[in-house]
């Protein structure tokens, strides 16, 4: 008895055609690294400031609303004093995307703003030190 040659390749063409498509529609994954912290305005007055970033996805632009901010730092180390350190607090924001933090900023200067983050479905961190200038 005689085998048809494409009775085992038939199948195989198949399942290379469905496990290619299916690949071309999988979410493409996303790594930490495509997310990142710009600040809303570059300065803020001295005093009582609310300094506003948004977290984007680096590569749509879009907004990340829902990060889960653990870690925040506000210190003076782009003016060469890292020591002069400012309370910071989260406060509500109305704007999907946007963290908004309160503090106190007690000289005009050099502000840098660490900030880190988790993204929801995400694995990993996301670090960012941020510059802004406090004016009078």
């Amino acid at each position: 008895m005689t085998k048809n040659p494409f009775a085992r390749a038939v199948p195989a063409a198949l399942l290379g055609a469905l496990l290619s498509a299916s690949a071309m529609t999988a979410p493409a994954l996303a790594d930490i690294k495509d997310y990142q912290f710009q600040l809303v305005q570059q300065e803020a007055k001295v005093g009582e400031a609310i300094v506003a970033v948004r977290l984007v996805d680096k590569r749509s632009g879009k907004p990340v609303p829902d990060a889960v901010i653990f870690a925040k730092r506000l210190d003076m180390a782009p003016d060469s004093m890292d020591e002069m350190v400012t309370k910071i607090e989260q406060v509500p924001s109305t704007e999907p995307g946007v963290y908004r933090f309160k503090a106190k900023l007690s000289m005009a200067g050099g502000w840098r703003l660490s900030l880190g983050a988790k993204v929801q479905g995400e694995t990993g961190t996301v670090e960012d030190k941020l510059v802004f200038q406090a004016v009078k």
